[in-house]
């Protein structure tokens, strides 16, 4: 037989971003006490809402599974003395199993008798041992933020208020942090009540009668059903955020869609100070035109039913516009204040205590993007665009806008550029330099922002690592995982000409020229490349095979298109298996020679058979065109050359004795295999590739 089980944690309300994080915590801890405890059970459902944590798991059974084991112990030879008797060995393990020696069997294992003994237990009844475990599953959960309430020392995120516990019909008696549990769970804080649940079946249609949607799927699809029928009711375009809509879906239990309206004369701010202001401050969804202009309406989420709507929309409304009116007034304060007189402000802010200020930053911005316009050889319109750009990039930071809402940086900085007069060039890069911002991110379109942001990205990761800052494991206050992570998607997006040894150069030549380095220069060029490796790694695995990127990454990734054009490339022959693995397998013999080889130049006068003579001749004369390809990033030109001398190193096996006796030949044969490896492992370490 079995029973349902429901285990209900009523608090006061919990933040939404913890309560995701919650259910899971709550599912995994409930079947792994249950699996631990060998108590079969069927499917486990988790609900929540603002107020409520709940796990319902179906068919528990009514008793642990009766456990038969066999223990082995020591072997025979070490479990009986010289006399035949038992050994303290077996005496010992006889103990420790609370068995008697008489109950020892002996089997053998992998040739060897070992001494066994035969344990069984009776599994309990579940009902007297599911309080300790329920009790047992709260306590284990944890939360980025809890409090103690009360005079108890138990701490939760949230206070708890009330407990239901069942086990079928029949309530599980627990206390936590003085609230006893019951069967008894509360509706919706203010159009609910008390709700008897009979059996944890009832749960979710009992909550529903008491005006809480329980099942946190059921409800998102509510609120995406309201928004879609709304939209298309109007003849709007309802932008919805996922992050946004996970917020909204934990911070209601009932979801009832409204909208309401705001004065066209706020349009005249940039829309992306609007859409922030609604969605950070107040949680609302914008509305958009076709052409995706925003339009003089919000919509939101009530935490309740339909009633007095409308006095509910005059009421977000009103909120609304006191909080458009702030940003109105620190728009048009901002315009005030001359870029220069910005400028000097960075000053006073610091960037890192052991790096300065932002505006020693900014420096550094500038003297990186120079150099980097010189090691690119861009023009001069460009340079003086990326010189002027470097110097104002970091303007807005002194703003009320960005200091109000930090993740305008950039989006101000643009708009208030262009009404200072500054070219479309210069104010477009302001923003671009801070892209990619995320993962999934555009990166800068035009090369003035594509500059200037491998600029400012390379100056943080190189300060950082110059002090000793190298993220680890899953620290990385600085986001400087993100940050190289950009910079390879820009140098990969434009098919940048600059190689990582080169920018590295560059930010660490700046960083001395400002202060010394805390770290040998050698130390920080190492941890730099290690930790680019990872991040072009990364980058590459999401288009190639493991094994490929491997390959790849072996022959060095100092070029970080020319490693993704090989990647792709070798990708390519590789998908081409029946042709392509021959190839290979012809570079390996290539390889597994070439290690012998202790000379390193190959002598043409000592090539006395006509088969080493062709394969000499076919390498010398790609040498050329290869290195050519490759420099040119034209990996599919170069695999196709240096997969040509595939028959011709076939041919050579095939008639030449590698390890001949005379001595100066054998060597001036494994120097020939040695510079052809030397040349395959610029492309990629084929050893790597894995074949079906």
């Amino acid at each position: 037989m079995a029973k349902d089980l429901l285990f209900e944690i009523g608090l006061e309300e919990m933040p939404a971003r913890f309560i995701r994080g919650a259910m899971e915590q709550l599912s995994d801890r409930t079947v792994k006490w249950l699996d631990e405890h060998l108590i079969q059970h069927g499917e486990v459902a988790v609900y929540a809402t603002p107020r409520r944590l709940a796990v319902l798991v179906k068919d528990v059974a009514e008793k642990q599974e009766d456990v038969h084991e066999e223990v082995k112990g020591p072997s025979r030879k070490i479990a009986l003395d010289e006399n035949g008797q038992w050994s303290k060995a077996a005496l010992g393990f006889a103990r420790s199993q609370g068995a008697d020696p008489e109950q020892f069997t002996f089997k053998e294992l992998g040739g060897t008798e070992y001494v066994y003994v035969s344990k069984s237990r009776t599994g309990v009844e579940t009902s007297s041992i599911i309080a300790g475990g329920l009790s047992e599953i709260l306590h284990a959960m944890n939360f980025p933020k809890n409090m103690r309430w009360g005079s108890y020392d138990f701490k939760f995120v949230r206070p708890i208020r009330w407990l239901v516990a069942l086990f079928g019909n029949q309530v599980v008696d627990i206390e936590i942090a003085g609230v006893k549990s019951g069967n008894v769970t509360r509706g919706h804080r203010f159009l609910g009540g008390e709700i008897e649940i009979g059996q944890p079946a009832d749960y979710v249609e009992a909550l529903r009668k008491g005006h809480v949607v329980a099942d946190v799927g059921e409800r998102q699809e509510m609120i995406l059903q309201q928004i879609n029928s709304l939209a298309k009711e109007q003849g709007w375009n309802i932008s919805v955020k996922e992050d946004l809509l996970e917020e909204v879906l934990f911070l209601v239990e009932t979801p009832t869609v409204l909208y309401g309206t705001f004065e066209e004369s706020f349009l005249h701010i940039p829309q992306e100070v609007l859409i922030t202001s609604m969605r950070e401050h107040q949680r609302y969804f914008p509305v958009l035109n076709d052409a995706g202009e925003l339009l003089p309406y919000f919509v939101t989420v009530r935490n309740g039913n339909a009633d007095h709507i409308e006095v509910i929309a005059k009421g977000n409304e009103k909120v609304l516009r006191a909080r458009l009116s702030d940003a109105k007034f620190f728009y048009e304060e901002d315009q005030k204040l001359a870029i220069k007189d910005a400028l000097s402000k960075l000053e006073s802010i610091v960037f890192h205590e052991e790096l300065g200020t932002v505006g020693d930053k900014v420096r550094r911005i500038r003297r990186n993007a120079e150099k980097l316009v010189i090691e690119l050889g861009t023009d001069t319109g460009t340079a003086e665009a990326v010189n002027r750009t470097a110097e104002i990039c970091k303007f807005d930071l002194v703003t009320q806008m960005v200091y109000e809402f930090p993740e305008l940086q950039g989006v101000m900085g643009e708009d208030y550029a262009r009404k200072a007069g500054e070219s479309d060039a210069v104010a477009k890069a302001i923003f671009e330099h801070y892209q990619p911002r995320f993962a999934g991110d555009a990166v800068p379109a035009s090369e003035v922002g594509s500059i200037v942001s491998i600029a400012d990205k390379i100056d943080t990761i190189v300060g950082c690592f110059s002090i000793g800052i190298v993220p680890t494991g899953s620290q990385d206050p600085y986001g400087l995982r993100r940050q190289a992570a950009g910079i390879v998607q820009i140098i990969l997006e434009h098919k940048l000409s600059l190689t990582l040894p080169a920018l590295f150069g560059i930010a660490l030549e700046t960083h001395q020229h400002f202060h010394d380095l805390k770290r040998s220069k050698e130390e920080i060029l190492k941890d730099l490349t290690d930790f680019f490796g990872l991040r072009i790694k990364k980058t590459l695995s999401d288009h190639v095979r493991y094994d490929v990127v491997d390959a790849v990454i072996s022959a060095g990734y100092d070029d970080v298109v020319s490693v993704m054009a090989r990647g792709e490339t070798l990708m390519a022959a590789v998908n081409n298996q029946d042709d392509f693995k021959t190839t290979v397998e012809s570079f390996g013999r290539v390889s597994n020679l070439a290690m012998k080889a202790s000379s390193e130049k190959v002598r043409s006068d000592l090539l006395n058979e006509p088969a080493e003579t062709q394969l000499y001749e076919a390498w010398k004369s790609l040498t050329n065109e290869y290195n050519e390809a490759l420099g040119q990033r034209d990996a599919v030109k170069a695999l196709q050359l240096i997969s040509s001398l595939k028959g011709d190193i076939t041919l050579f096996f095939d008639n030449v004795m590698v390890m001949a006796e005379d001595e100066t030949i054998r060597a001036n044969r494994l120097a020939l295999l040695k510079a052809i490896d030397e040349d395959l492992s610029i492309f990629a370490d084929f050893s790597k590739l894995v074949w079906a």
